[in-house]
Parts: C-alpha cells; structure tokens; sequence
C-alpha cells in the first residue's frame, strides 16, 4: 500500500515525544502499521530528539536528567525500530480486521462493530477508554457528502475503506488528513463501498449548516 496522504511533520515529533493525545496517538500508530514512508519520518524524528536533548547544556536541564533521558532514547530505540519493521513486513489494511492500534478502543473485527446512525447513510462509534478529546469510527454510504465544517482545534483521519474526495483532493485507504482549524471542507465519498474512518478531534467541529450544528450536541461530534 502506498498512501499519497500523509501524517504532518509536526503530528511526528509530537508522537515521538509522546506529547499526542490517545485519540490522535492512535490514528497516527494506525497509519504507522501500512506507511514505510512514514515510519521513516518517525525514526529520523526520533533521532534529531535524542540529539537535541544530547546538546542541550541550558540550566533547565542537568547533567543528571540530561544522561537519563538519553539512556531511555536508547533503551526505547531498539524494540521500537523492530516494531516498525514488522509492521513493514505487511503494509496493507485487512478487510476483515481493525488494525491493532484501535483494537482497545473498538474491538477486533469489523463484524462485531455496532454503529449508531447519526444521519442518512451516516453511522458512527465514539471510542472506549478516551479520555482526553474524542476518537471515532465513521461508516458513510457511497455517494453521501458530510456537512460541510472546519475545525475548533485538530483533526486527524484516516481512510481505511472506501475513498472520499474533497477540497485538498482523493483519499482512499491508508491515506490520512492531518488538519487544523484552518481548513474548511465537505467530504464527499466515492461511488461503490461505504467509507470507513477511524476520526481524532481534540476540540468540537464547527459546523456551518443549522441542521448539522442543531444536532451537534447530541452526538457528541
């Protein structure tokens, strides 16, 4: 699989500092599992940290945590590169199979997901165990166009089935949208399967239809 979307420079270092919210660290694992490109980014991410941390010499950090904080980098970098290269060796989404970093929160397989409609050809499932913003699945018909709406912080998406186009072009699966509250969209999903999503937000969506921003509430979005 070679995704032509991919996750943001900044979303990297934040996951590799370990400063994401469990939302957004989940989708970023998840595209992590099926992107070698993107892996790639993450180690070299890794390594410019460890060697920031190495010439630091301000009075905030002591020598003491300074040589603490470089023994973990190494501890951590051999099991993690081993991990994304196993993840390497099977870069594609299974159709039958959620991927294993949002298996915690949704389960394992997509026969067992129970969606609640949230509007015509619109289902969705908020996540388990989030505490910090919100992680949900979306299953949307073919043909169907989200309302449009920009964003009150970060959004982070990941197509794993089906495709959707919009305003910053064509994503299918394994592509992701790394955006802010800069951008404004209407998602449109492809003729054929429904698609299906794995959604971070750490703020709610703004809406600019009345309908959508009346139901809001309600579903939690």
């Amino acid at each position: 699989m070679n995704p032509r979307h991919h996750l943001d420079a900044s979303t990297l270092i934040g996951y590799s500092a370990g400063a994401l919210p469990t939302g957004f660290s989940a989708v970023v694992a998840t595209h992590l599992s099926i992107c070698s490109q993107c892996r790639a980014r993450l180690l070299d991410a890794d390594r410019i940290g460890g060697l920031l941390v190495g010439q630091h010499d301000g009075a905030a950090l002591s020598d003491g945590a300074r040589a603490d904080i470089l023994a973990r980098i190494a501890a951590a970098e051999g099991p993690q590169v081993a991990q994304l290269q196993t993840a390497a060796s099977s870069d594609r989404l299974d159709p039958g199979q959620l991927p294993a970093p949002l298996r915690p929160y949704f389960g394992a397989t997509y026969s067992a997901l129970q969606w609640r409609m949230i509007g015509p050809g619109i289902h969705h499932i908020r996540a388990r165990n989030v505490a910090d913003g919100h992680l949900m699945l979306l299953r949307i018909a073919p043909g169907r166009s989200v309302p449009m709406h920009s964003h009150g912080g970060n959004e982070l998406t990941m197509v794993m089935q089906g495709a959707y186009d919009d305003s910053l072009g064509h994503f299918a699966a394994g592509d992701v949208a790394d955006l802010d509250c800069d951008v404004e969209h209407q998602p449109v999903t492809s003729p054929g399967v429904p698609c299906v999503c794995v959604a971070a937000t750490d703020l709610p969506l703004r809406f600019s239809g009345w309908l959508a921003r009346t139901l809001q509430p309600l579903f939690k979005l």
